[in-house]
């Protein structure tokens, strides 16, 4: 049995489509179809049942979800300690993010590269969206972790979606709107708003749903605006990652009429990585999963600073 035929099946199941599981595995979708129904033929059962809203796995499907699992799980560590072993583990890689990649994802597992891979460096290059793709495409880095653009991706780049988040108002526990389960963009037209600088999907969104807002400060970072929330300067317009422990008094409200807001791993299509590259991805997308978790988990209607990942 092939192991990427069961990381294919698993990746279906967990996604609900094989669109997505192919953007999840960086195959093509006719690939991972092709893959799941092999994997079927050899283990004699149907695993997955097909429709136009999706797939979901039978009950044969559903009892071997463990144990492809573990094999799955096996395999990878197999790889690690062999690439750990033969040193392979070196040279440098370049990573791209925007600010909130940079802390939700980005730096846990650059505290894990140094804790259990010395030998690796890296570089980390924070950036616009826009910037981090360019500098993708060039060749100057090896992959970037950015805000999902509207635009499609530019020919020669492949993005695959890591997670997403619900888009919200980030406020102090004391204004008018704090007290409510959420908000719609029209309650924003009277308020003064703290938002991502131009250029930013969380600016294009405001600036598409809200006319001529009153946009008191455009910020670098998602962390500038809560500190700026936090100092009375006005509403604040986030999606709901982050780790900001340090800024009490804040409570995020769910924007009830706002699509949720994609991170998402870019790269480019003909590139060939490196063993070290291959390991820092996989961490991402690790990391990225756990974020999933901890984000669907989270209460509608809660305060800001709250933990949302490991």
């Amino acid at each position: 049995m092939r192991v990427e035929r069961a990381r294919y099946f698993l990746a279906a199941v967990e996604t609900g489509s094989l669109r997505s599981a192919a953007a999840r595995c960086g195959a093509s979708q006719p690939t991972v179809g092709q893959q799941i129904a092999l994997l079927e033929e050899e283990l004699d059962v149907v695993l997955l049942t097909r429709s136009r809203h999706g797939v979901r796995p039978t009950p044969a499907g559903e009892a071997l979800v463990e144990p492809l699992g573990r094999l799955v799980a096996a395999e990878q560590a197999v790889r690690e300690s062999a690439m750990e072993s033969s040193g392979a583990y070196r040279g440098r890689v370049q990573i791209g993010g925007v600010s909130v990649t940079a802390e939700a994802i980005t730096a846990p597992v650059i505290g894990h590269l140094r804790e259990h891979h010395p030998g690796l460096r890296f570089t980390v290059h924070e950036g616009a969206s826009a910037d981090i793709e360019a500098a993708v495409r060039d060749g100057e880095l090896d992959f970037g972790v950015i805000t999902m653009p509207t635009s499609p991706a530019a020919t020669g780049l492949h993005r695959i979606p890591l997670v997403s988040a619900p888009v919200g108002v980030c406020a102090r526990t004391d204004h008018p709107l704090a007290g409510r389960d959420h908000v719609h963009w029209r309650d924003l037209e009277t308020w003064p708003i703290v938002t991502m600088r131009t250029g930013t999907v969380m600016w294009e969104m405001l600036h598409r749903h809200v006319a001529n807002p009153d946009v008191v400060v455009q910020a670098m970072s998602a962390r500038t605006v809560k500190v700026m929330v936090g100092q009375g300067a006005g509403l604040g317009i986030l999606a709901r990652f982050g780790t900001f422990a340090d800024i009490a008094d804040l409570v995020w409200l769910p924007l009830g009429d706002a699509r949720p807001v994609t991170l998402c791993l870019t790269q480019r299509q003909d590139s060939q990585p490196s063993r070290s590259a291959l390991l820092v991805r996989q961490l991402i997308q690790a990391k990225a999963d756990k974020l999933t978790d901890r984000t669907n988990s989270t209460r509608v209607r809660s305060p800001c600073t709250c933990r949302e990942i490991d």
